[in-house]
């Protein structure tokens, strides 16, 4: 790339102001737009694409307060385990010959009481949890929920924070595990923002639990029995989300009683949203865990079978590639194929199919492919758009090879 550098000279006040035009050139053309010195990069063009008022787009905090931590206390306990483990030989000793083991449900445990919680909520950002449930609304989950699905007697799969996890895993209703004070109300739901067939603003629960002592989930108020996952066929992954509301008493959730078993998907039509609000006086969101699913051969036996419905199949129509009108005379573009940009796709297939069918005999073997086709000498006064069809005939290349 070559510069030219212009200095303009401006007499302002017997003063001097020097400025310097940058013109990028490159190959006789001139660039569009500014140089890379002065042009804005990606992130400031999204940031002003994607910039809203803050006096109106602002989020609110709907979870539970944060346990207040002395930050002069914990460093005082780290240094003492510091000082500790310093003078304890055998454990530097286990270090340096890269024997240390280290307990993972204690470094969980510590994650959980210290930056889980706000990672957890940075994780659910990114997959737009709060943004599809809650609108502007927001938590960091300070409880801790522990969900996995027994697959088999000696295998669990864990519910984590976007893990895929597969309908037939997903069967049976997972075990839930979370700790709980004493004498305390708690509500879980398993809802699916990305499924519902018929209404895309809408979800569906697939669990129901309400008015759970502790954590005793087996004595809670089964309103909505257990579903497995059913993402329908091309319509990519579903996001599963479990969320477990702190009750301040004992709630009447008479009105989302589903006989069970509920295979009605219209009975389980279901909205965060509007269930927050109409409890947020009573219900805080406390804690969060969600998994992906998407379609498996076992759900066609399950629409059949257990919905009773025809298995839905979603596909996408591809729009016709767009093609700009002919020129007269176009410029630096294959001769050959542009031509074949405005040519019947029949007519161009049919041509490729008797090429190859050129050298087909049903009596007679192949002939002998070249053991260095480019070395080969093509000739004298052969255009070079011409030159790339042979090569691409020796090669094999292109799309004479994918007709049949």
């Amino acid at each position: 790339m070559a510069c030219k550098l212009l200095r303009c000279f401006y007499n302002n006040f017997n003063s001097r102001i020097y400025n310097y035009v940058y013109i990028s050139c490159r190959n006789g053309h001139h660039m569009r737009g500014n140089p890379p010195e002065l042009a804005r990069n990606l992130e400031q063009r999204l940031a002003e694409l994607r910039y809203k008022d803050p006096t109106i787009y602002y989020r609110v905090d709907i979870g539970l307060p944060p346990v207040q931590k002395y930050r002069s206390k914990e460093v005082k306990e780290r240094l003492a385990i510091t000082k500790a483990n310093r003078k304890n030989l055998e454990l530097e000793k286990k270090s340096r010959n890269q024997e240390l083991l280290i307990d993972l449900e204690e470094v969980k445990r510590d994650w959980v009481k210290t930056s889980g919680p706000y990672q957890i909520k940075e994780v659910a950002d990114h997959y737009g949890v709060f943004n599809d449930l809650f609108g502007d609304a927001y938590f960091a989950p300070q409880v801790y929920i522990d969900v996995s699905y027994n697959v088999s007697e000696d295998f669990q799969m864990p519910v984590h924070y976007g893990n895929i996890i597969k309908p037939y895993r997903a069967k049976d209703k997972p075990e839930v595990i979370y700790d709980a004070d004493e004498n305390t109300l708690w509500t879980l739901i398993l809802t699916n923002p990305d499924g519902h067939l018929t209404d895309t603003m809408s979800e569906y629960v697939h669990w129901f639990i309400g008015n759970i002592p502790e954590n005793k989930i087996e004595n809670g108020e089964t309103l909505v029995d257990y579903l497995q996952p059913f993402p329908a066929r091309g319509t990519g992954l579903h996001r599963h989300i479990f969320i477990l509301y702190k009750q301040e008493k004992k709630i009447d959730y008479s009105a989302y009683h589903r006989t069970s078993p509920c295979y009605n998907l219209s009975e389980r039509t279901f909205k965060t949203l509007d269930f927050y609000r109409k409890y947020q006086d009573v219900i805080t969101p406390a804690g969060l865990v969600f998994f992906q699913s998407d379609w498996d051969k076992s759900l066609t036996d399950f629409y059949h079978h257990t919905l009773n419905m025809e298995e839905p199949v979603f596909e996408y129509d591809f729009p016709k590639p767009y093609i700009r009108p002919q020129e007269w005379f176009p410029r630096r573009k294959p001769f050959n194929i542009y031509m074949d940009k405005y040519r019947d796709p029949k007519q161009i297939n049919k041509e490729f199919l008797v090429r190859k069918l050129k050298n087909v005999h049903p009596f007679k073997p192949p002939p002998k492919q070249l053991p260095y086709p480019n070395a080969v000498r093509m000739g004298d006064h052969i255009p070079s758009w011409l030159k790339l069809e042979i090569e691409k005939s020796r090669l094999k290349w292109g799309r004479v090879n994918d007709i049949e």
